[in-house]
């Protein structure tokens, strides 16, 4: 390690002090059939932690059954709580910590899997479910915003030493930010002040829960990714009012799941390896025919989100953790020394899940993925997995797709 390295210093983030600067962010793992933690979630969670991450952050749970995207999505509730100690333990145990990441999917699910008919910010037809979705009445927002409450109370029974409130991605919180997806004409629609309430909502009861013994922090868009959406001038006063309302840190992203994906991301999505996992005939035909056109390509590069995150950096004065596209350790290193007070790795800490021990041991360490996204693609319907790793041989078709997009990068 150079003398003057940040990366393997502590950091402190509201009430936690976490052994180094790295996080595993809270990419979607599909591991949790039935909607409760497995035994393949531990097993992934506690290697990270081995790796010798400093905090490691389970993705997605769903705060109410109507918040799920997924069937293989986590749903908080208190019968998996034991479940959830078992992980919070075997983390611990590794000497890392244990964050959860807290959210509302809105408009992004299907009544097959949330059991009702999708809700959002506003009526509409989602057409990446599809399916029509109902406005939320302002009565079930106070009640949404106590179930986020609830979410950190039995975070805290569970073990975690953190939260973090998803208000990124097009999801519900997103969903009443962005001016594309709020169409409302009551006080929680129009300018920002109005679109921002039912975050004020939400944290207010999200930091009254947390207390004074767990960190909360707060992934959020710096951009949507597309015309119409949110944009840099409005994203920077969201920061400053989730700065006032008390948050501990903030995960700069970007991107909408429903009308950006590959701008949170980036590379193309394998739609041929999509598709091939996909249980429903027109679904995968469907997709096949005009995936490329629904999901189009954003380039990668190292560091995808930097230039927009260091304005924040430059205008907002609370802890910042950097998000996106880092898999080097020089270029760790420079993000910390810009001024972010940490940094979170998904797909690198999928690929090698000891990365940040052989980065305290190798200055140029520079992880293997090579970002043909068959991770994502696959994450879907099964469990998001390294094609690196599979233990199964893929068909032919998905090995050349994945050949053509990494040979692109």
């Amino acid at each position: 390690m150079t003398k003057d390295s940040k990366l393997f210093t502590p950091v402190t983030l509201g009430p936690l002090t976490l052994r180094n600067r790295t996080i595993r962010s809270a990419a979607f793992e599909s591991m949790c059939p039935g909607n409760r933690p497995s035994r393949q979630l531990l097993d992934y969670h506690r290697s990270v932690a081995a790796g010798g991450v400093g905090m490691t952050t389970v993705a997605y749970a769903a705060v109410t059954r109507s918040g799920l995207s997924f069937d293989r999505q986590l749903w908080m509730r208190p019968e998996i709580v034991p479940e959830l100690r078992t992980l919070t333990e075997a983390i611990h145990a590794e000497g890392a910590a244990a964050a959860i990441q807290l959210g509302h999917c809105g408009n992004m699910s299907h009544r097959s899997i949330c059991g009702c008919t999708p809700v959002g910010a506003s009526t509409g037809f989602n057409l990446y479910s599809p399916t029509f979705v109902r406005g939320l009445r302002k009565e079930e927002l106070p009640g949404l915003a106590r179930d986020y409450a609830q979410a950190v109370n039995l975070a805290r029974e569970s073990g975690f030493d953190a939260v973090e409130i998803h208000a990124g991605h097009g999801y519900l919180i997103s969903q009443f930010l962005s001016p594309s997806t709020n169409h409302r004409k009551d006080e929680f629609g129009g300018p920002l002040e109005h679109r921002m309430r039912f975050m004020d909502m939400v944290m207010e009861e999200v930091m009254k829960a947390a207390g004074s013994d767990m960190a909360v922090l707060v992934k959020m868009n710096m951009r949507d990714g597309f015309r119409g959406g949110m944009e840099l001038e409005e994203s920077l006063q969201v920061a400053r009012r989730l700065q006032q309302l008390g948050a501990h840190a903030l995960v700069l992203s970007g991107g909408f799941v429903s009308k950006a994906p590959m701008y949170v991301m980036r590379g193309a999505m394998p739609i041929r390896s999509m598709t091939h996992y996909m249980t429903q005939w027109w679904l995968k035909w469907g997709v096949r025919m005009v995936g490329k056109y629904m999901i189009p390509t954003e380039p990668f590069r190292e560091a995808y989100f930097l230039e927009d995150a260091l304005k924040f950096r430059e205008a907002i004065q609370m802890p910042l953790v950097y998000v996106g596209g880092l898999v080097s350790r020089e270029k760790i290193d420079e993000v910390l020394d810009d001024g972010f007070d940490a940094v979170q790795m998904g797909r690198a800490l999928l690929n090698e899940p000891g990365f940040v021990n052989r980065m305290r041991e190798e200055e140029q360490a520079r992880c293997n993925c090579r970002h043909s996204n068959y991770c994502i693609a696959r994450m879907y319907t099964l469990e998001m997995a390294c094609h690196q790793h599979l233990q199964e041989q893929l068909p032919r078709c998905l090995q050349q797709e994945i050949e053509k997009l990494e040979g692109c990068v």
